[in-house]
């Protein structure tokens, strides 16, 4: 069954995505894993955990302060402190939390940046250690996703025992529900549009950081919540793989990858494109038929109850194309979860994945990404497809055409108006070449 694209806006005349039935599916699913855990509670600051467990959100601004927190105790409902007057808009307009029951003023250490005397982290291991207090728990182990170290002594001066409560937040995020798979693919089809415009705008001649600008306009036009970030690699810079644009100017014959990230209500994308720029070489054709042909036998064998281990044994090692071990060449030849982050449950790497294979399960999103550096030395191709694993197979969510190396910045169409391709390219080479003779 296909999955369905549907508008961002609400709608009286169709069912579209179900936001109080997300709300409630998300505390389900953590619920669910804390009682199957020996942890008595657990306790977040990390944004995307606070998100599922919480429905709230105030920004991207905060995202790397861990200024916010929250507590699911077992058994009880989740109690929320928060920035300031944000925990006041919590009261008035999330109604899930129940006032100021759930919704509290609180704020944490903000990366050490209040005085250590201020007794602030103290006052946060109090905060918590009191609803562990009301529900029993004081004597549970307490499942921490993130922590800084003040807060991790003030919890246990409280007597609290803080352990890991990351895989506990990771294993319910790791299949998705029929919405969050909804919105993903909703944010896959913003980035559909931001590829058409970065197409139509690449030429030699513009710089990278510009085309950054140009998706990111696009995203934001769409409404997208927060462009995390644009990766725009040309030229030389293709081989090795720099991981961050730069201002270079992109060149005749230049190869150029791109990968976008963004975030649609919380959901996010990771979206590799790669194109010659003007006309490819033969040796860029090579890489980028290479690097198509690793991606359509890993996409062939995705459904229920394949692993990961089976995926990257379809990969070349490290060795084959130029990297002396798997943690040298991390992350080139690679799948990951992409949900409320963007790297979350399962991976896919031979770093990982032989010794420790994760089963694949429907409803499961992920992304899978592969590259292949040219023979010339410093071209090199890159593809991402995100899908979504079915009853009997997947679906591939990222549509902008990827089947053939797109050619762009030339000045001319193919004769039924499609997008040219090194194929339509090499033909028009030719016939211009022949006309000069």
């Amino acid at each position: 069954m296909a999955i369905r694209t549907y508008g961002p806006n609400a709608v009286d005349w169709e069912q579209r995505v179900d936001l109080d039935r997300l709300r409630t599916q998300r505390l389900a699913r953590i619920r669910a894993g804390l009682d199957g855990s020996d942890l008595g509670a657990l306790l977040t600051f990390d944004f995307a955990n606070i998100r599922y467990l919480t429905a709230t959100h105030i920004g991207t601004w905060a995202m790397d302060k861990l200024i916010r927190f929250a507590v699911l105790p077992r058994g009880g409902e989740p109690v929320l402190w928060d920035f300031g007057s944000a925990a006041k808009h919590h009261q008035l307009f999330n109604p899930w939390l129940d006032g100021t029951e759930r919704a509290r003023a609180g704020i944490s250490t903000l990366r050490g940046a209040f005085h250590p005397d201020a007794g602030i982290a103290q006052e946060v291991a109090r905060k918590v250690a009191t609803v562990l207090r009301e529900h029993g728990l004081e004597g549970e182990p307490l499942g921490v996703d993130l922590l800084e170290m003040p807060i991790l002594f003030a919890l246990q001066a409280e007597g609290i025992d803080v352990v890991d409560g990351q895989q506990v937040f990771l294993e319910a995020r790791r299949i998705k529900t029929q919405d969050e798979i909804s919105l993903l693919t909703q944010a896959c089809s913003m980035v559909d549009a931001a590829y058409d415009e970065l197409y139509s705008f690449l030429r030699p001649g513009v710089r990278e950081n510009e085309c950054v600008g140009v998706v990111s306009k696009v995203l934001y036009d769409l409404g997208s919540e927060y462009v995390e970030g644009v990766n725009a690699i040309s030229g030389e810079r293709c081989s090795p793989h720099p991981h961050v644009y730069s201002d270079r100017i992109i060149r005749p014959g230049d190869p150029a990858f791109f990968d976008i990230l963004h975030s649609h209500l919380g959901y996010r994308t990771c979206y590799y494109r790669c194109f010659s720029v003007g006309s490819a070489s033969p040796a860029m054709r090579d890489a980028y038929t290479r690097c198509r042909e690793y991606m359509d036998a890993a996409i062939a064998i995705v459904k229920p109850g394949t692993t990961t281990g089976d995926v990257v044994r379809l990969w070349p090692t490290a060795q084959e194309f130029g990297f002396p071990d798997e943690e040298a060449a991390f992350a080139l030849q690679y799948g990951h979860g992409v949900g409320l982050s963007i790297w979350e449950k399962p991976i896919f790497s031979r770093l990982v994945s032989l010794e420790h294979p994760e089963v694949l399960e429907e409803g499961m999103v992920f992304a899978l990404e592969t590259y292949w550096p040219a023979g010339d030395g410093w071209s090199a191709a890159r593809i991402e497809e995100e899908v979504v694993v079915t009853a009997d197979g997947c679906e591939v969510i990222t549509k902008f055409p990827a089947e053939e190396l797109l050619v762009a910045g030339q000045r001319y169409w193919t004769v039924d108006g499609s997008l040219p391709t090194v194929r339509d390219s090499q033909s028009h080479l030719n016939t211009a070449k022949g006309r000069a003779e």
